[in-house]
């Protein structure tokens, strides 16, 4: 038995953004509070979104300023900012960090409290004003997920929230938006995508429906991201990432995922390393780690990369671990240890260790991992 949760429509294409406007009029509640990122301001990325909500009669404010790992004092900002401007619109153009802040104004705008009194699963009482979602980067899959991570900067503590109510009522995906990426960026949020395939597909809540999404967006993305990291104006390759990430959201929004990301969280919110960057410097260490507990899944995904089967599942496996080492090579990604001193991973290890277990996530993974093995998988990662 199994559960399909899904946002009310997705539209995908070169210059689907121009239609904001008519899906603000369409889905919303009024005005709009277009939450982005400043680099997507003052480069014009986002201006087809501004002209179109203008066109629209609809464009109430914009608040931009959203780091990559949005903390609850942004979250606040913007809703003050949401409330004096009378929105009732969310639109939300960028990459994780402005989605899972406009997730959050939402929430908080209709509960009321903090976002620690929502940490969890299932724990927010009522739906909050409409989001439209429009992403930037091909990587985090927020736009069709009911997620949000907002890092509590009193606590250093990334704190998730899953609930349906956080889906989006619509995604706009317009691969033209995703031209403005850094190398390094496309990178860190393809990883990212990959990841969400990965995971999606092994976990233990994975079903026949999440994981044809999952192997679908495992093999474009091996293919393309390459491309797009080496050829950052080749449309194709832009096309198929953004596919690809989108299915990855929508398999994990159905299957969650697991162990990587738990471990992942504690990495942003003690030392400021991007999401994307955390799950890439965890992810070969992890996978090699799990192959055991799914080796029939693994294998599947390999063959979804690329791989040739190569006689039991588990030396298959072993292959699209191999695909996955070399992805990540030859993209640049840093390792743990440039990123860090193993003075500084020691002492917040005990802690890290805790809120990776708090999350939840690694009680989805195919090998269960006990807090002391948690404990030596960062250490192998470094």
């Amino acid at each position: 038995m199994w559960n399909w949760f899904s946002l009310k429509g997705i539209v995908f294409g070169e210059g689907k953004a121009a239609s904001t406007g008519l899906f603000a009029r369409q889905w919303g509640r009024g005005r709009a509070l277009v939450i982005t990122g400043p680099f997507l301001r003052r480069s014009g990325v986002v201006e087809p979104v501004l002209q179109s909500l203008r066109e629209a009669g609809l464009l109430g404010a914009v608040f931009s300023d959203i780091p990559s790992e949005p903390t609850d004092r942004h979250v606040g900002e913007a809703l003050d900012l949401f409330r004096r401007e009378r929105c009732g619109t969310i639109v939300a153009c960028g990459g994780g960090g402005p989605i899972d802040v406009a997730k959050a104004v939402s929430l908080l705008d209709a509960n009321g409290g903090t976002i620690r009194d929502y940490a969890g699963v299932g724990r927010v009482p009522h739906p909050g004003v409409p989001i439209i979602a429009i992403p930037t980067t091909a990587g985090s899959g927020s736009e069709v997920s009911g997620t949000t991570i907002i890092t509590e900067e009193a606590a250093h503590e990334k704190l998730l929230v899953i609930s349906m109510y956080l889906v989006p009522e619509i995604a706009i995906l317009d691969p033209l938006l995703t031209y403005g990426m850094p190398p390094a960026l496309t990178a860190a949020t393809g990883v990212d995508a990959l990841t969400h395939a990965i995971e999606s597909c092994v976990s233990r809540k994975a079903t026949k429906l999440t994981i044809d999404f999952s192997l679908r967006a495992a093999g474009r993305l091996a293919r393309f991201l390459p491309v797009a990291f080496a050829s950052p104006d080749d449309a194709e390759a832009r096309r198929e990432c953004l596919l690809g990430s989108l299915e990855a959201g929508i398999a994990f929004t159905n299957s969650s995922v697991a162990l990587v990301h738990g471990m992942a969280r504690p990495l942003g919110a003690k030392f400021g390393i991007p999401h994307g960057v955390s799950n890439a410097v965890l992810l070969e260490s992890i996978m090699r780690f799990s192959l055991p507990g799914a080796p029939e899944r693994y294998a599947r995904l390999a063959e979804a990369m690329g791989a040739v089967p190569a006689g039991t599942p588990l030396e298959t496996a072993r292959a699209g671990l191999g695909i996955v080492s070399r992805l990540v090579r030859e993209l640049h990604i840093p390792r743990l240890r440039d990123l860090l001193s193993r003075e500084a991973l020691d002492a917040q290890l005990d802690a890290m260790v805790r809120e990776a277990v708090a999350s939840g996530s690694p009680a989805n993974n195919p090998r269960p991992a006990s807090p002391e093995e948690i404990a030596s998988l960062y250490g192998e990662a470094f």
